[in-house]
């Protein structure tokens, strides 16, 4: 897994943030598959990251969860899950998500499909 830093250098290392993420979205939904990434680095130059000096390099993210625990849950209720799990990171200066949240036999369907 690659991430990037807040200057969009390539980056091995999760910061605090992004292993907060990944610990706590592992926990609760015990996924088939979590896939994160800081896309902070595309955002610096905005007005609210400016503001705020470029944020602490983690404030974007996309995450991508295949869990069972979505089963019977629409979209919105898959994001108000994670949103909820993670209001102490929201707190901390977390600022953005774009979330894909699936089901496995959701995944297997497509994947049939193509």
């Amino acid at each position: 897994m690659s991430t990037h830093n807040a200057l969009g250098q390539g980056s091995e290392i999760p910061g605090p943030i992004e292993q907060s993420i990944r610990t706590k979205l592992s926990d609760l939904l015990q996924p088939v598959d979590l896939s994160i990434s800081n896309d902070s680095w595309q955002h610096r130059h905005h007005a609210p990251m400016k503001a705020i000096g470029g944020g602490s390099g983690e404030t974007h993210f996309s995450v991508s969860v295949v869990s069972d625990a979505f089963t019977g849950k629409n979209t919105m209720q898959r994001h108000r899950m994670i949103y909820a799990a993670l209001s102490d990171e929201f707190a901390a200066g977390l600022h953005a998500l774009s979330l894909k949240t699936k089901t496995e036999q959701e995944t297997q369907r497509v994947e049939a499909q193509s």
